[in-house]
C-alpha cells in the first residue's frame, strides 16, 4: 500500500530533469481500461461504456427550439434551466454517457463566499437547486452533503482577505466565522494550528456528487418536455447568412440524423474549441490534467468540514471517512491533443508535479503521513486566460452560445450559470450582470491567439489560490496592444496597467522605468526565472489591503490635475463610426441621450439593454457629413456620430451596437478605428493657458463651449479636440492620427513646462472620477443597473417622444418609484476601501459598495454602492437622509455618512472653466 507520506519522500529523492513547456504540452497516455470503482469517490458515478456504441438513446427529432452540446454539469443545468422556464422544444446531446467527460471525476465542492457579489449569488442558487429544488421536484436525493467549509489563514494578509467575504456574506445573510487556532482546532481536532494565523468557517457550505446531480438534473428536465439524447456525437454545426449577411445557426449534424435548430450552446468542456470550430467561432481555453487522489480510511476524520489551504495550495474535501487532496500548482500539465474518443478515462498521475500537494496536506492534518492511498484521480479540465467561464452568444455567429471554460468550478457554479445563460437564451439577455463572464470580454484579436491564451490559462491557473488584492495586475502575454505613446511613457516611469489585451498607464514611478518582461512561467517547465524585474516588484507592493506605498505617488497626480494641469494618455479608448441610411434612427434606439443635436455637439449618453439596463456609458459626436478625412471623419453624405467608448469594455459595445442593430433591421456601417488614432486628455485649470499655445484656434468659452468638438490643427497635426471631462476640470481631449501621435504629446509636454504639466495614469483617474460622482461602467455602473438607479437619469430622453431602447423600463420605474439606488458615502477615518465593503442602515444590511477609492482633494475615503429597502419599500431621499449608515470593512464597522451629491463641485462650475 502506498502512503502519502512515504510517496512524497520518494519523488523529492528522485531527482528527474524538469520538462520542457513542449514536452509538458504532448498528451499524455491514460488507460484503456475501464475506470476501477476504486478511482473516484462517487457510488453512483456512470462508469460504464455500455451501449455507447449502439447509437442514440432516443430518436432524434427533426426540429428543436434549443440544441445543448454536452451532457456534463453545465449541459445538465442548462437544459433543467430552460426547461423550468417553459422552452420545452430543447435537446440535450452527449457524445457519450452523461458526465463523462471531465463532470464525473471533479471534486464536487461548493465554497458559499468569493470575492464578487455576482458569483455570491451564482453560488446561492446552485446551492439551493441541489440542495433543495430538486428533490423537491423529483423526490430523489442529488448527492449534497452539507459538511461546512473552513479556509486556512497562515498570515494577516490571507485573513483579512477572508473577513472581506465574511463581511460581504452578511449581505446575503450567509453564516461565517473567523476562528483562533485554538477555535480551529477545537472544530477539527487533527488539525496542525501551529502556524495557523486564523480561520473562516462556513457552516452551510458543502458537497455535490456531479453523477447524482446531473441524473436528477435531466431527469426533472424530461419531466417537463425536454429531451436528453445519449451516446449520439455532434459531427457538424451548420450556419447560414440571412438577408442583411448575419451568421446564424442552421442545424446540428450527428451521423444519426440532423436537427434543425437556431440555437446552439456549447457546453462540451475541453471539447469546446473543436466544436466552436464547427461553426467558425473561437472558443478560447486550454485543456490541463488537474488531479486529486483518495486516501484510505482516516479514523476521526469523520463529519469534519472541507478544507481550502491556499497558502499551501492545497484543498481537504472530505469523502465519508476519507479524504481527497487536490490542488493548484505553478507546473500543470497541458493537455494540447485533446482525443475524442475519452470518456470516463484518466491520466496517469504524475507524482512530480502532484507532491506539493501532499506535503501541503500533510503539514495540515499530520495523520497523512501515514495513511494510506486508495485511489488517484487525474483528468482533464479546462481552463481560461482570466480563470472564468465562458459564456453567452458567440460575436461570430447568432444563435450559438457559449456555457464552457469553467476552471474546474463547473459543479458549484453550474446552477447559477445554467439560469443565466438560460435566460440569456430565451431573453437576449441574463437576468444578472455577467459581463466577467461574457465571451465578448475579451477583444476578438487575442480569442485566437495560441500563445496569449496558453500564458494568460497557465497564469491563472498557477495563482487560482493567491490572495485576491485589488490593484493586481497579470504577468503574462503583456504588450499585447500598444499605442504610439507606449515608448515614451516607459521611459518616463509609466507603470502600465492590462486591458483588453491594451497597455494603458496606471500611476508613473518617479525613480526608474519599469518596463515589462516576457513571461518567465513563475519559473515553471525549466524556463529562466526573470531578475530584476522592477515592474514585479512594483506589483509585489500593491499586494496589501492597506494603502499601498505609492499613495502619495498617486495623491501628487491627483492633486496637480486639481491644481495645474496634467495628461493623460487614454489611446486605448475604442473608437467607432456610425454611419449610413438608417444612421440617426438607430442613434434615436441606441442612445439614451437625444444626440441629435447640432453637427460639432458630444452628447454623454448611455445604451441600455431591453430591461432598461445599462450595457455602455460613452460620448456620442455628431458630425458633419462630407468626403472622407480617415481617421478623423468617414466619408458620409447623411448622418455621422463618432462614438468615444472606455477601451476595457470596447469589444462588448462594438457587439451590443452590431447585434441591436440587426434585430432592429438598421441599415447602417459600423467601423472600428481605435488603433488608428491615439487620445490624450489634458486636464486642470491651466489645461487652457497650455493648449492656447497648441492648438490654432480660440479655447475661450464663447468659441470652445463644454460638450463641442472640432478639427483643429495641433502643433502642424489634424487632431479632433473634444471639450469634455473625466475628472471634473476645465480640458480637452485630443483624438490624434496614430502618425502625429507623438509631435502631438511634445508639443503640449513643452507648453506645459512652466506650468509644472505632468503625465498622469488611472489609479488618478479612478481617483478624481469617485470625488466628482464620474461612474465606471462594470463598477457602479453595469448592465443590472438602470440609469435612474444609477444617478444617471439626466441621460435619458424621456421628456421627448422619442423612442429608446429600454424606455418602457424607465417610463415605468419613474412612475413607481426606486427600489433601489446609488448613494455615496465617506468616513471620517483614513482606512482603504476597495469595494464589497457590507452598507448597514440602521444596523440592517442594505447593501454593499461596488467602488471605493480615497478622494485626495476631499481628503476621505469615498464609496458607492446601491442599497435597498429592507421592507421592499421605495428608496426615497427621505429613506436615505433618515437613516444612519455605517460601513463594515474586513468585520471592523465605521460610521459613514451618506451624499445624494457630488462631493466635489456639485454645481460644475470648474468644467465650465469657472474657478473661484
Amino acid at each position: 500500500m502506498a502512503f502519502l507520506g512515504r510517496a512524497a519522500r520518494r519523488v523529492v529523492s528522485t531527482v528527474r530533469p524538469p520538462l520542457s513547456p513542449l514536452c509538458r504540452t504532448t498528451a499524455r497516455s491514460y488507460s484503456s481500461e475501464p475506470t476501477k470503482e476504486k478511482s473516484v469517490p462517487y457510488e453512483k458515478t456512470l462508469k460504464t461504456k455500455d451501449g455507447a456504441s449502439s447509437g442514440p438513446t432516443k430518436p432524434l427529432p427533426r426540429s428543436a427550439d434549443v440544441v445543448v452540446i454536452g451532457g456534463g454539469s453545465l449541459g445538465c443545468q442548462t437544459i433543467y434551466h430552460l426547461a423550468k422556464m417553459g422552452m420545452t422544444n430543447v435537446v440535450l446531446l452527449e457524445r457519450d454517457r452523461l458526465t463523462a467527460g471531465t463532470t464525473w471525476h471533479t471534486a464536487g465542492l461548493l465554497w458559499q463566499l468569493r470575492p464578487s457579489d455576482v458569483e455570491v449569488e451564482l453560488l446561492a442558487h446552485t446551492r439551493n437547486v441541489v440542495s433543495k429544488d430538486l428533490e423537491e421536484e423529483t423526490g430523489l436525493h442529488t448527492g449534497w452533503i452539507e459538511n461546512g467549509g473552513l479556509f486556512i489563514a497562515s498570515n494577516k494578509q490571507r485573513l483579512d482577505e477572508y473577513k472581506r467575504l465574511m463581511s460581504l456574506g452578511k449581505v446575503y445573510g450567509i453564516e461565517s466565522h473567523v476562528l483562533s487556532p485554538a477555535e480551529t482546532k477545537d472544530l477539527y481536532p487533527l488539525m496542525n494550528v501551529d502556524d495557523l494565523y486564523g480561520t473562516l468557517y462556513v457552516p452551510k457550505d458543502g458537497t455535490m456528487d456531479p453523477a447524482g446531480t446531473c441524473t436528477t438534473l435531466t431527469r426533472a428536465a424530461s419531466a417537463r418536455g425536454a429531451t436528453v439524447i445519449e451516446n449520439c456525437p455532434v459531427t457538424g454545426i451548420q450556419v447560414r447568412a440571412d438577408d442583411f449577411g448575419v451568421k446564424r445557426v442552421k442545424a446540428v449534424e450527428t451521423a444519426h440524423g440532423t436537427i434543425e435548430t437556431p440555437c446552439v450552446v456549447n457546453c462540451a468542456g475541453v471539447w469546446a474549441t473543436k466544436l466552436g470550430a464547427m461553426a467558425g467561432v473561437k472558443v478560447p481555453l486550454v485543456a490541463m490534467h488537474h488531479a486529486y487522489v483518495v486516501t484510505e480510511r482516516i479514523e476521526g476524520i469523520q463529519n469534519m468540514p472541507n478544507v481550502r489551504d491556499h497558502d499551501a495550495s492545497v484543498y481537504l474535501r472530505l469523502q465519508g471517512d476519507a479524504l481527497s487532496v487536490g490542488g493548484y500548482e505553478q507546473n500543470p500539465i497541458f493537455w494540447d491533443e485533446v482525443s475524442d474518443d475519452f470518456a470516463f478515462s484518466l491520466f496517469d498521475l504524475d507524482w512530480d508535479v502532484f507532491t506539493q500537494h501532499i506535503e501541503g496536506a500533510i503539514n495540515r492534518v499530520p495523520n497523512l503521513e501515514q495513511t494510506g492511498i486508495k485511489s488517484t484521480v487525474c483528468g482533464p479540465e479546462s481552463f481560461t486566460a482570466d480563470h472564468k467561464p465562458l459564456m453567452g452568444e458567440a460575436p461570430e455567429v447568432r444563435g450559438f452560445f457559449l456555457g464552457c471554460g469553467f476552471n474546474s468550478a463547473g459543479m458549484m457554479l453550474g446552477g447559477g450559470c445554467g439560469r443565466e445563460l438560460a435566460h440569456w437564451i430565451i431573453h437576449g439577455r441574463p437576468e444578472k450582470d455577467m459581463y466577467g463572464y461574457d465571451i465578448r470580454r475579451f477583444h476578438n484579436s487575442l480569442t485566437d491567439n495560441t500563445s496569449w491564451i496558453r500564458e494568460r490559462s497557465h497564469e491563472s491557473y498557477a495563482k487560482n489560490y493567491s490572495v485576491v488584492f485589488p490593484f493586481d495586475e497579470p504577468l503574462a502575454s503583456r504588450n499585447m496592444r500598444k499605442d504610439p505613446f507606449h515608448q515614451v511613457l516607459t521611459e518616463q516611469g509609466c507603470v502600465f496597467q492590462e486591458r483588453h489585451g491594451w497597455e494603458r498607464p496606471g500611476w508613473f514611478n518617479k525613480d526608474e522605468p519599469a518596463p515589462l518582461k516576457d513571461y518567465d512561467y513563475y519559473g515553471a517547465y525549466d524556463i529562466k526565472k526573470n531578475v530584476n524585474y522592477k515592474y514585479n516588484t512594483l506589483l509585489g507592493k500593491e499586494y496589501t489591503f492597506d494603502f499601498p506605498p505609492h499613495h502619495d505617488v498617486i495623491k501628487s497626480e491627483c492633486l496637480s490635475c486639481r491644481h495645474g494641469v496634467a495628461v493623460f494618455d487614454m489611446s486605448y479608448f475604442g473608437k467607432f463610426y456610425l454611419t449610413g441610411p438608417d444612421a440617426k434612427k438607430a442613434a434615436d434606439w441606441l442612445f439614451t441621450a437625444d444626440v441629435n443635436k447640432k453637427p460639432g455637439s458630444t452628447v454623454y449618453t448611455c445604451m441600455l439593454n431591453k430591461k432598461g439596463g445599462t450595457e455602455a456609458d460613452l460620448t456620442v459626436s455628431r458630425l458633419e457629413p462630407g468626403a472622407a478625412n480617415l481617421p478623423l471623419a468617414p466619408q458620409s453624405n447623411g448622418d455621422v456620430y463618432y462614438l468615444a467608448i472606455g477601451g476595457g469594455v470596447a469589444e462588448h459595445n462594438w457587439n451590443h451596437i452590431r447585434t441591436t442593430l440587426q434585430d432592429q433591421g438598421f441599415h447602417c456601417q459600423l467601423t472600428d478605428h481605435s488603433e488608428d488614432m491615439g487620445m490624450i486628455s489634458i486636464q486642470g485649470p491651466k489645461s487652457r493657458e497650455v493648449l492656447q499655445e497648441v492648438l490654432d484656434t480660440d479655447l475661450n468659452n464663447e468659441a470652445f463651449a463644454f460638450s463641442t468638438h472640432k478639427v483643429v490643427n495641433a502643433a502642424g497635426h489634424q487632431v479632433r479636440a473634444m471639450r469634455l471631462s473625466f475628472v471634473g476640470e476645465l480640458g480637452w481631449e485630443l483624438h490624434i492620427p496614430k502618425d502625429s501621435c507623438l509631435p502631438v504629446y511634445h508639443a503640449v509636454m513643452a507648453a506645459g513646462a512652466k506650468h509644472g504639466i505632468i503625465n498622469s495614469g488611472y489609479r488618478a483617474i479612478d481617483s478624481l472620477s469617485i470625488e466628482k460622482g464620474y461612474r465606471h461602467w462594470h463598477a457602479d455602473l453595469r448592465p443590472d443597473d438602470t440609469p435612474l438607479e444609477s444617478g444617471l437619469g439626466f441621460t435619458c430622453k424621456l421628456k421627448s417622444s422619442i423612442p429608446f431602447q429600454g424606455r418602457e423600463r424607465m417610463e415605468k420605474q419613474k412612475e413607481e418609484g426606486l427600489r433601489r439606488r446609488i448613494v455615496c458615502f465617506t468616513i471620517d477615518e483614513k482606512v482603504p476601501m476597495f469595494g464589497l465593503e457590507a452598507v448597514f442602515r440602521n444596523g440592517t444590511p442594505v447593501g454593499h459598495l461596488r467602488r471605493s477609492d480615497y478622494g485626495f482633494y476631499v481628503d476621505k475615503t469615498i464609496g458607492y454602492g446601491y442599497i435597498r429597502n429592507p421592507d421592499g419599500g421605495v428608496v426615497s431621499a427621505d429613506f436615505i437622509k433618515s437613516g444612519e449608515f455605517t460601513l463594515e470593512r474586513m468585520g471592523v464597522t465605521y460610521k459613514a455618512k451618506a451624499h445624494l451629491k457630488s462631493l466635489f463641485d456639485p454645481e460644475n462650475k470648474r468644467v465650465k472653466g469657472i474657478y473661484a
